[in-house]
């Protein structure tokens, strides 16, 4: 009877040791139900393609700003003319605040050099180099391959007329070339080639975006429409004219977007350092109004 009870007592021990190293198994699982994992969101790629349009430009701050706000921090940002200025300097580390005071120290003599005619000839009435040494400056003379966020400038082949993406080499040089409008600035010589403003190829960057690997794409368009303004000084009439020659680029190249914001700059001319702090309050509203409508394309597309 001892033993017996000896043995009883063993065996309750060792059931007691089993339970506490694991659960007994049923037939279907484990005792205690395990909470189902959620399968982790998509790892979406994020392109910010800002386009051109002179000191109208200035509304991408605003739209950056917004975008910060939300938590949204895009992965790839490719600019044409005034926009590839804002994305390299947002490329190369500078928030959206950090932008907006960027922007309120700019002297607009900072980035003019006037160019003198030879033998009574110009081809730009500002050399660019000005431009260059500004954002080198600004960036601190990082090359874009360095840049913090993937970056990319385009700019338009004058001799074959084809559009090149800057992805690497001297960055304020790559911005120089995607802004020189012709007859505005003088046309930018890299290598064996010469290059002008990349608005008249790609006026809002979208397809490079897409090329540079991005998945979802916000796309600022801040071109005005032709009958916005009046067309008073030379420069506005050039202004104007690529206005109307981007129009129709956009029309098909703005339906590769996911979300396009289009800033109210209602009759901000090209050339209007005045307004910058509007332009930057309207790029914030914008993207403010369709703020909804992007996090939950966003949301959708994140969705495994």
């Amino acid at each position: 009877m001892y033993l017996r009870r000896i043995s009883l007592i063993a065996f309750g021990a060792l059931l007691l040791a089993g339970c506490r190293g694991s659960a007994p198994v049923l037939p279907n699982g484990p005792l205690a139900a395990t909470a189902a994992v959620a399968a982790p969101a998509r790892k979406i790629k994020i392109g910010l393609a800002l386009g051109g349009g002179a000191a109208r430009g200035f509304a991408h701050i605003g739209v950056i700003k917004a975008l910060e706000a939300q938590g949204i921090y895009p992965d790839i940002v490719v600019g044409t003319s005034a926009g590839s200025v804002v994305g390299a300097l947002y490329a190369a580390g500078n928030n959206g605040f950090a932008l907006q005071r960027v922007a309120m120290d700019m002297d607009e003599a900072t980035i003019s050099d006037w160019a003198l005619p030879l033998f009574g000839k110009v081809s730009g009435v500002l050399k660019g180099e000005a431009l260059q040494n500004y954002v080198n400056k600004a960036v601190r003379n990082v090359p874009i391959e360095k840049l913090k966020i993937a970056f990319g400038a385009v700019a338009t082949d004058l001799n074959s007329g084809q559009p090149i993406l800057f992805q690497r080499g001297n960055t304020g040089q790559a911005v120089r070339a995607s802004s020189s409008v012709p007859g505005v600035f003088q046309p930018v010589r890299i290598g064996t080639h010469t290059y002008v403003d990349g608005g008249l190829v790609a006026p809002v960057p979208v397809r490079f975006a897409r090329e540079m690997g991005a998945d979802f794409i916000i796309a600022v368009n801040i071109s005005t429409q032709t009958d916005a303004q009046a067309t008073l000084s030379s420069l506005e009439v050039l202004m104007q004219t690529f206005s109307i020659m981007g129009q129709r680029l956009n029309h098909y190249e703005l339906k590769d977007a996911d979300v396009v914001i289009a800033p109210s700059l209602a009759t901000m001319g090209s050339n209007d350092f005045n307004g910058r702090n509007l332009a930057i309050l309207a790029g914030e509203q914008a993207a403010a109004k369709l703020m909804p409508q992007l996090k939950a394309k966003l949301k959708t597309m994140q969705q495994p």
